[in-house]
């Protein structure tokens, strides 16, 4: 596996992203196209960045891209992004919604801070899953899709099954950059309903 993590690693380096993560969002992209030019994008949870850097050359000049994390951001930003140093439960989205009424896509590649415990992380997990369907019922628009990470566990199938009441389409999504020993999966709700 350290073979794998160095391979990413590396290329994340050659590339100029800060963090490996970034190819498990391009995997998933290029398969999906859920990225295009001109589009409006929110990532919760966004540090260390590397999603913000992927979404900001795939949506370029015309498109925005914000940030949100607890963590502060040591990247600097491009033109096309913008960054909220808070938690997700006390984000202003009046303030968002001043950049734009509704946006095209909200990801999240968050994760909890992990026990070891699977139970109990595959269950934070869910917790913040929720937290991004909850902002996502106020800044989505109709016909956007979401994008988030999950750990499988128990409540998996659950947010599966919420998500198809709200999503047109919902895949999971398992990159060939996570780790094999990763409990980590992706869910893709494409095209939001009004429900």
């Amino acid at each position: 596996m350290k073979k794998v993590k160095d391979f990413y690693f590396n290329k994340a380096k050659a590339k100029g992203f800060v963090a490996r993560s970034a190819f498990k969002l391009e995997e998933i992209d290029q398969k999906n196209q859920i990225l295009k030019p001109g589009m409006s994008v929110v990532d919760l949870g966004c540090f260390p960045g590397s999603w913000l850097q992927y979404i900001s050359k795939r949506i370029g000049n015309e498109g925005i891209v914000v940030g949100v994390d607890m963590q502060e951001l040591k990247l600097p930003l491009s033109a096309n992004m913008k960054f909220f140093h808070s938690d997700i439960n006390e984000l202003d989205l009046a303030i968002l919604k001043q950049i734009k009424p509704y946006f095209d896509l909200i990801c999240s590649d968050m994760a909890p801070k992990t026990t070891g415990i699977k139970g109990t992380d595959a269950d934070r997990s869910y917790h913040l899953c929720q937290m991004v369907l909850a902002t996502c019922q106020k800044l989505l628009k109709y016909g956007g899709n979401t994008l988030i990470k999950v750990f499988q566990g128990a409540a998996l199938e659950k947010l599966v099954q919420q998500m198809k009441i709200e999503y047109q389409i919902v895949k999971r999504i398992k990159p060939r950059s996570s780790r094999n020993e990763s409990v980590e999966i992706f869910i893709l709700g494409i095209n939001k309903q009004k429900i």
